[in-house]
């Protein structure tokens, strides 16, 4: 395993290593071509990532002019939905910061989940002008059941082998969400993994030390190599063996 894991004492301080990161590829990034295309995550632990790097600690660090804005998943529910990742987003990071309307690429919920899939696959490759979907920056967070962006166990998008977004249906809680497939992820340049609490430690455990059961333990199948970075708290990062 060659994953680099950056491993802080606190909350706070995952919170901000992984902002420094954030900034410095995304400077990287607009130095080299222009632009920062990132792909954001949802749920409570990038919340407050985002929140942060809102604040006047960060904000005028990038050129937020020049960073796109994408969604690794999003849940089946109307954009101004409570449970919306993009509601998050908008009050965490696009209105404080301003962000221009036309660097957002929400999901499209109001299609239905195969038709909100299939217009994002567009959305994407339109952006992308039909070359392989390289984001700059895909941000992902881990649920307690192993699960990434909407890669939840036993679904059929695990054996996706498309750069695509597709519907999952979770029969447990009988909703659908939406998802980028894990080979869209893996094209991306950098990827980062935010996890932290005492919660997330036997999951972390499992992805990262346990033998490969991708039906089971569904981050594992986002590649293992010295792009693809975990920033963790000492309590998310208890049950591992080897730091």
């Amino acid at each position: 395993m060659s994953v680099k894991l950056n491993i802080a004492n606190s909350e706070a301080e995952v919170l901000t290593s992984l902002a420094d990161f954030f900034i410095a590829k995304g400077n990287e990034a607009i130095t080299a071509h222009g632009r920062f295309s990132v792909s954001l995550s949802g749920g409570s632990s990038p919340k407050k990532l985002y929140e942060l790097l809102a604040s006047a600690q960060y904000k005028n660090q990038l050129d937020w002019t020049k960073v796109d804005l994408f969604f690794g998943d999003e849940r089946n529910v109307p954009q101004d939905h409570k449970d919306s990742n993009y509601l998050m987003a908008k009050i965490a990071l696009f209105d404080p910061l301003n962000i221009p309307k036309e660097n957002i690429f929400a999901v499209n919920t109001s299609s239905g989940p195969e038709g909100a899939s299939k217009e994002y696959t567009v959305t994407i490759n339109n952006y992308f002008k039909g070359e392989d979907a390289v984001f700059d920056l895909v941000l992902l967070g881990l649920g307690d059941n192993s699960h990434t962006a909407s890669l939840f166990p036993h679904t059929p998008i695990l054996h996706d082998r498309s750069s695509s977004v597709q519907e999952v249906y979770l029969h447990d809680q009988q909703v659908f969400r939406i998802s980028m497939t894990a080979r869209m992820i893996n094209q991306a340049k950098h990827i980062a993994f935010l996890v932290y609490g005492e919660g997330k430690a036997i999951a972390v455990h499992h992805v990262l030390e346990d033998a490969e059961d991708i039906q089971e333990y569904p981050a594992q199948l986002i590649r293992k190599d010295d792009d693809v970075q975990w920033f963790l708290d000492e309590a998310a990062a208890s049950k591992l063996e080897k730091k």
